[in-house]
């Protein structure tokens, strides 16, 4: 037999389910919520962090409980690399129309809010292993940001390596201020003679870190996936990586592996 505070949580999803509160609406106050349903407040509590675990609602300090406002997803399909490569040589007016954000939200450009940060870093013996590099190597590390302009949420975390000896050639490459690049990763290897041959992808999950939480905006108890992106040019050298923490809420990924005939 449910609970008190299961029924009455039952009864607040199925409000929200036909609309009857709408994204963004204030709940009725705890005590309000109490007399109205003849509990106690720390009963009403109870329902209230039921839907809070659930990401139907948000709990705002001062101001009370609202209806969770759904978020844009992110599909993100293994088809969306070809996709990147057919644009490399495009023609940088084409190449400026879109990206693979817009890619796997349908947003427009103008829609979105970026920010790139470059750094300089050193191979260490866990990223010398997945480059394929000595240890202690320069390399360019790049994090990127971007979010929805109506939301305050970025979609992920990105971090991104380059070895710094490949992409030195061009000293756009080393400069932050370039950011967002027309046409991606992809394009700016292209500008040093590099053409991927191959990406692979390592999916994980584990639970956010709390600084992951706060920053990608996770209803309590949503996971992340952690996706380890690593590029190889036509010489079976990796010549980029990315480490992308994702937010297991709103991203849905698909692989599609086309199979040989008989």
């Amino acid at each position: 037999m449910a609970k008190v505070y299961e029924r009455i949580a039952d009864e607040l999803r199925q409000s929200i389910r036909a609309g009857e509160l709408l994204p963004g609406d204030r709940l009725p106050s705890e005590t309000r919520l109490a007399a109205e349903h003849g509990r106690s407040v720390p009963t009403i509590r109870d329902a209230l962090r039921l839907l809070q675990d659930e990401g139907l609602i948000e709990k705002q300090h001062g101001r009370g409980n609202f209806v969770r406002r759904s978020r844009t997803s992110i599909f993100r399909a293994n088809s969306r690399h070809q996709w990147e490569k057919e644009r490399v040589r495009a023609p940088e007016a084409t190449r400026l129309e879109t990206g693979a954000t817009e890619h796997d939200t349908g947003l427009q450009i103008d829609d979105l809010v970026f920010h790139a940060a470059y750094s300089d870093g050193e191979a260490g013996p866990e990223l010398a292993e997945a480059l394929g590099v000595p240890e202690g190597t320069a390399l360019v590390v790049r994090t990127y940001r971007t979010r929805y302009a109506a939301e305050r949420a970025p979609f992920n975390l990105v971090t991104s390596y380059l070895i710094h000896s490949l992409v030195e050639q061009n000293p756009d490459l080393l400069d932050e201020t370039k950011e967002p690049w027309p046409g991606g990763t992809q394009n700016q290897l292209y500008t040093v003679g590099i053409e991927l041959d191959r990406i692979e992808e390592r999916v994980t999950a584990r639970p956010p870190t709390p600084e992951e939480a706060e920053e990608l905006d996770l209803p309590p108890g949503t996971s992340v996936l952690l996706l380890r992106k690593t590029s190889f040019d036509l010489d079976n050298r990796v010549v980029e990586m990315s480490d992308v923490t994702l937010p297991g809420d709103r991203t849905e990924m698909l692989f599609t592996t086309p199979l040989e005939r008989w």
